[in-house]
């Protein structure tokens, strides 16, 4: 059953009579520090945890240059030189907001559209085409970033989001002394509807474990709407579980980034578990195998125009004195940048396929040698193009 159409012809799932304590028209406070059109207000709890105003300007720079990289890699896609795309634009706040917030021993595990997440901790933006374009199964070492490749099983990262956490929870019982350090899980409110986030809730509550659940909740699990997934706002989730959660808005990037600081610091110090559920909207599509004109409003997509995460911060900076050059010299840079991105991306070619044959298990294993002999055997068998073969 398409839910979405289901709801537009008044079925109403999710309105199931007296089955619920809370309303969906119940909304909880949202934390925001910067208004939509770019003037600052104070927040009494998380105003202390605001990055201070002199790295505004490269939080800027972080949310453009990540607009650029998704629009080269959505155009790549449309080339035919990526298998597919999974768009951010519209929750550049959220994920810079949130990256810029950890400190380097913490460690992020992504679901599959934390682009900007992953400029925060230092990967090379080619090298996460590299998985699009079907070269590999990650791109990167996620030792070297403490950034996890993507996880394309939904809502399984949380798991091991916690798992993490668990471990360093332990390591740090066994020596005191060592850094003290959190982990972020990040995932979609579609992905909220999976019993792996419960799950991980349940043992991250049961043990204290330091993790910060960090849910951008983009209004759309591919064509279903988040009121249809849940009767009470995802923030109020975390009360179940009995540790704090907060609703920020996902498009004001010092207010991400306060509340993930805050959140991180509740962790680190032992205090649990924190939901965040950064209210934001997701501008394009779902990936580029998706039509979101199928199953939503072009009124609702323009209502969201205003509250854009880099017209506000841009607003902003334009009201305190930036320069023109500096705007001017970050479009050249964001040029540059598709540049090397579309070079890199014409140069990946895929590995052997006798790689995959050596990466099936850690130690070779006889009955996997056997079958790369029989396929080079087989490959063996056909003439080559230049002697005549096809």
């Amino acid at each position: 059953m398409d839910v979405a159409r289901s709801t537009a012809a008044g079925l109403e799932p999710g309105r199931a009579p007296g089955a619920v304590t809370g309303s969906r028209r119940d909304q909880p406070a949202m934390v925001q520090l910067l208004t939509e059109d770019g003037h600052l207000v104070p927040d009494d709890r998380f105003s202390d945890f605001a990055p201070h105003p002199e790295i505004y300007p490269s939080l800027y720079r972080d949310m453009f240059l990540i607009r650029r990289f998704d629009q080269e890699s959505t155009a790549l896609q449309r080339q035919g030189q990526l298998a597919l795309w999974v768009p951010l634009t519209g929750q550049e706040a959220a994920q810079i907001g949130s990256g810029r917030a950890m400190q380097a021993a913490d460690y992020a595990f992504p679901t599959y559209r934390e682009h900007g997440v992953a400029l925060t901790r230092g990967v090379d933006l080619p090298d996460i085409l590299r998985l699009f374009r079907g070269t590999t199964n990650g791109g990167w070492d996620p030792r070297e970033h403490n950034f996890q490749l993507y996880t394309l099983v939904l809502a399984a990262q949380t798991l091991h989001a916690v798992g993490y956490a668990m471990g360093i929870q332990r390591d740090r019982a066994t020596d005191p002394g060592a850094e003290a350090a959190a982990t972020v899980a990040y995932f979609g409110d579609g992905a909220s509807s999976e019993g792996d986030v419960h799950e991980a809730m349940v043992f991250a509550a049961s043990f204290n474990a330091p993790v910060v659940f960090f849910c951008q909740n983009n209004h759309w699990a591919i064509s279903v709407p988040s009121e249809v997934q849940t009767r009470v706002p995802l923030s109020e989730r975390a009360a179940g579980y009995g540790f704090p959660g907060i609703r920020v808005d996902g498009n004001d990037i010092l207010a991400v980034n306060a509340v993930t600081a805050w959140a991180l610091d509740h962790a680190r110090r032992g205090n649990g578990p924190v939901l965040i559920e950064a209210f934001t909207y997701r501008m394009s599509a779902h990936t580029t195998a998706d039509d979101p004109t199928k199953y939503r409003a072009s009124a609702e997509e323009e209502s969201w125009a205003p509250r854009d995460p880099l017209r506000r911060l841009e607003s902003h900076l334009r009201a305190t004195g930036i320069p023109d050059s500096f705007f001017t010299d970050l479009e050249g840079e964001a040029t540059e940048q598709a540049g090397r991105l579309r070079k890199a991306v014409l140069a990946m070619e895929a590995p052997d396929l006798s790689h995959r044959f050596g990466t099936a298990y850690a130690e070779p294993h006889p009955l996997v040698q056997e079958e790369l002999r029989q396929w080079q055997d087989y490959e063996a068998g056909f003439v080559p193009a230049d002697e005549g073969g096809k």
